[in-house]
């Protein structure tokens, strides 16, 4: 277990390096005995430097959903990080790829709450109802720690992506919302194009079996510290596809079929 002063200087090398877009080391190589409790507390301490810059939350994203990417981070569980105010960005506009390190883009939905939902117990029923509704998503993921490092070019560990609020930097909403209810989710497809080109497919169905079961494993799995999903709350239910690389100059259009798409450009 990390002390409080080595967990607030990790937070504090976070918080600088996405303000420099200068990534730092692996956490995990230079404490071994790093766990994942100490990531998600790096975490929290950096979301508090955020709150102190005048940051607000508007939700949750969830992360390592599917099955390939748990066993490839070596965990048995997704991992969760918040959205801040300043990482949404409007659907179809122009996004500076110099706010970010080494941006990447993945496929998603996003759940709109209308009801609190807190743990523990709760259900993918519970999420379906306390839904308002859910809309096609953008995640942009950024790595504020190296994801290869530097000299070994050895992939970081969970604790590290955990920490560095789970890769998480930027979400665009569109496309046709929905009730929860009118669609089955599970059956709910996406082709990304990058610049013209399909470069990633994938159905809702890659997310634990159904995007909502994620929602409900957050509700459950935030309870301990007594929080919970609030009215408003926008949850980024995990990726249906591979992240794909973006640069700026790159177009993206993601194609939802019946519920629209969407689109932006790095420049």
């Amino acid at each position: 277990m990390l002390t409080p002063d080595i967990t607030a200087k990790l937070a504090q090398e976070l918080y600088d390096a996405r303000k420099s877009r200068t990534p730092v080391r692996h956490f995990s190589k230079r404490f071994p005995e790093m766990s994942i409790d100490d990531g998600y507390a790096i975490q929290r301490a950096w979301v508090q430097l955020e709150l102190a810059d005048g940051r607000t939350i508007k939700g949750r994203k969830i992360g390592l959903t599917s099955r390939a990417m748990q066993q490839a981070s070596q965990i048995t569980e997704p991992d969760f990080a918040p959205l801040m105010d300043d990482m949404f960005f409007a659907q179809g506009s122009d996004i500076e790829a110099s706010r970010f390190i080494a941006p990447r883009v993945e496929v998603e939905l996003a759940f709109i709450l209308g009801k609190p939902l807190k743990g523990p117990g709760a259900t993918l029923f519970d999420v379906l109802s306390a839904t308002e509704y859910v809309s096609p998503a953008i995640e942009i993921i950024d790595s504020r720690i190296e994801q290869l490092d530097r000299e070994t070019q050895v992939m970081r560990k969970v604790q590290d992506t955990i920490s560095d609020f789970a890769a998480n930097a930027g979400i665009v909403l569109g496309g046709r919302p929905v009730r929860p209810h009118d669609v089955d989710l599970r059956w709910v497809g996406a082709l990304l194009h990058k610049n013209g080109v399909i470069e990633e497919t994938g159905l809702a169905a890659g997310v634990l079996n159904h995007p909502a079961t994620g929602v409900a494993w957050l509700a459950n799995k935030i309870a301990p510290y007594d929080e919970q999903l609030n009215v408003g709350d926008v949850v980024l239910a995990g990726s249906f596809t591979r992240p794909t690389s973006a640069r700026a100059g790159d177009n993206f259009h993601v194609d939802y079929g019946p519920l629209g798409s969407v689109a932006f450009r790095f420049v």
